[in-house]
């Protein structure tokens, strides 16, 4: 499913425009889909009430469309204007002729018909501004918003709640939240959802997202470079394994990771990547780490590398690129340790890494991307193709930026330093970001704590290496990695909730979702 911005939308309805698309006929169409989505979730009986909140703008008129529906199809419909339509409003015009109860809110400066109407009503539909958020709500807009707050927060006979785009006080942007927006039951996004709503919090605010065809032109939105991350589109671009296949065919995947602190992460790491579907994997960890990580999966080979104080030294970088030769993939990073030896063993392999024959692209994740943070030119003159795997205080360290500061804007920081870096870039997260150098973006809808534990990262590097070594483009790989990394959360939440899941038992439920991932 393709995501746009604001921006992006407004610039495809003047494409439409310009190719002889009636805006009046978008409009029409945009009503009757919100107003069958209303409707179905109403019970689709005759008689129940609806209230519609109308603001200004394509917002509004297509509230007041759905208005006009819900009424053709039998509902009782009471219709609260924020303010005055235009006289010459078609819409307005047509929801007259129909003889629909409808008043303004100068008519109703207490909110005490609004408040009796909502009392009654089934179903409310929020066409009060959509993405037309410009500032901070106050005024008569945050009264009536909090009259929908009240009426929502009474648990028996709630109204179902439907937002038109996205709901009242969310940023469509950046999925920022004014205090006065309500939650919604589904938020129907007509032609494109917008980005907001795969950001937090504004994903949570929306409820059930559902896309709806409003009549633009076919293939007017094939060159958006926003997507979401969705089965469908990944199992064309899994690697195919053939009957006669062996472990070569599946790629050498080799992990870099791991300290005598840190040996954990250097296990789940090299057990992901293998379970994923690796032929080989190499765990490269230091000497004195040795003990701490033979204990883990039989299968994994083992080279160790020269070892300073309980961490890799920073000539151990020369061992490595040697253990390099002739395989796919690489991760750097998981539980290396962050010292001045391993941000130099980091710098030196990021040095030699364009003369490894055969590596398709490196995967930096945890100590790694700590040792870039340090230097600002780290990605000048390196040809080789990386992904990064930054959770967002990694990405502040990145970006010299605080932590709030990426989190309000993910998928422009994301994008941002894609670009500029040349790199792949895993923002991870409530919604994960996948970012490509050239602009485009795959977001995830996947949001939960089961995955808020230690070690769900060093996971997600190990299946993003995986895959790579496997054949798939770095991009595509990090896409499906995220997937498979959701929906082994999603398993566990639904088997034991999401306060008791470690890491390690996101390995335990990935064989089913990788199968049902192959298809």
């Amino acid at each position: 499913m393709k995501l746009v911005t604001a921006e992006q939308m407004r610039a495809l309805e003047a494409a439409a425009a310009a190719q002889g698309v009636d805006e009046a006929l978008l409009m029409e169409n945009a009503g009757v889909a919100v107003a069958q989505e209303t409707w179905i979730n109403m019970g689709a009986a005759e008689e129940r009430l609806a209230v519609v909140l109308v603001g200004p703008g394509n917002n509004g008129g297509d509230g007041l469309a759905a208005a006009r529906n819900l009424r053709e199809w039998g509902a009782e419909i009471a219709v609260f204007l924020l303010s005055p339509r235009p006289d010459e409003d078609p819409q307005w015009r047509a929801l007259q002729a129909a003889g629909i109860e409808a008043w303004t809110a100068d008519e109703d400066p207490g909110l005490e018909r609004l408040e009796e109407r909502l009392a009654g009503a089934h179903g409310v539909v929020d066409a009060l501004l959509g993405t037309g958020l410009s500032r901070p709500i106050d005024g008569v807009l945050e009264a009536v918003l909090d009259k929908l707050a009240e009426r929502r927060a009474q648990r028996i006979f709630r109204p179902h709640l439907l937002s038109i785009d996205v709901p009242t006080g969310i940023d469509p942007d950046t999925g920022r939240a004014d205090p006065a927006v309500v939650r919604a039951d589904t938020t129907i996004a007509l032609g494109f959802a917008k980005v907001g709503l795969f950001a937090m919090p504004g994903r949570a605010i929306a409820g059930d997202v559902v896309e709806t065809d409003i009549g633009l032109p076919d293939g007017i939105g094939d060159d958006l470079p926003y997507e979401d991350i969705r089965q469908r589109d990944l199992q064309d671009r899994m690697p195919f394994r053939s009957d006669d296949a062996h472990k070569g065919t599946f790629g050498t995947t080799v992990v870099a990771a791991g300290s005598r602190r840190y040996p954990g992460a250097a296990r789940l790491a090299s057990e992901a990547a293998l379970r994923a579907g690796a032929g080989l994997v190499v765990l490269a960890a230091p000497d004195s780490a040795q003990p701490l990580v033979a204990a883990g999966p039989p299968e994994v080979t083992h080279h160790p590398l020269p070892d300073a104080e309980g961490a890799v030294s920073a000539d151990a970088a020369g061992e490595l690129l040697r253990a390099l030769d002739g395989c796919e993939a690489l991760l750097l990073g998981p539980g290396l340790s962050h010292t001045p030896e391993t941000a130099a063993f980091v710098a030196n392999v990021l040095a030699g890494l364009d003369g490894v024959e055969g590596l398709r692209a490196a995967v930096l994740d945890a100590d790694a991307l700590n040792a870039l943070a340090e230097r600002p030119g780290w990605h000048e003159g390196l040809d080789v193709a990386r992904v990064l795997t930054p959770h967002p205080g990694e990405m502040a360290r990145l970006l010299g930026i605080p932590v709030e500061d990426v989190q309000n804007e993910r998928l422009r920081h994301a994008v941002d330093y894609a670009e500029r870096t040349g790199s792949i870039v895993v923002l991870k997260g409530a919604n994960t970001v996948v970012a490509a150098p050239d602009g485009r973006a795959r977001l995830s809808e996947f949001s939960s704590a089961v995955l808020a534990t230690a070690g769900t990262g060093d996971v997600l590097a190990g299946f993003i290496a995986s895959l790579i070594g496997q054949g798939m483009d770095p991009f595509d790989a990090a896409a499906a990695a995220v997937y498979l990394h959701s929906e082994c959360g999603r398993a566990l939440e639904t088997a034991m909730g999401s306060a008791t899941v470690v890491a390690s038992d996101l390995l335990t439920v990935l064989p089913d979702v990788r199968k049902a991932l192959d298809g």
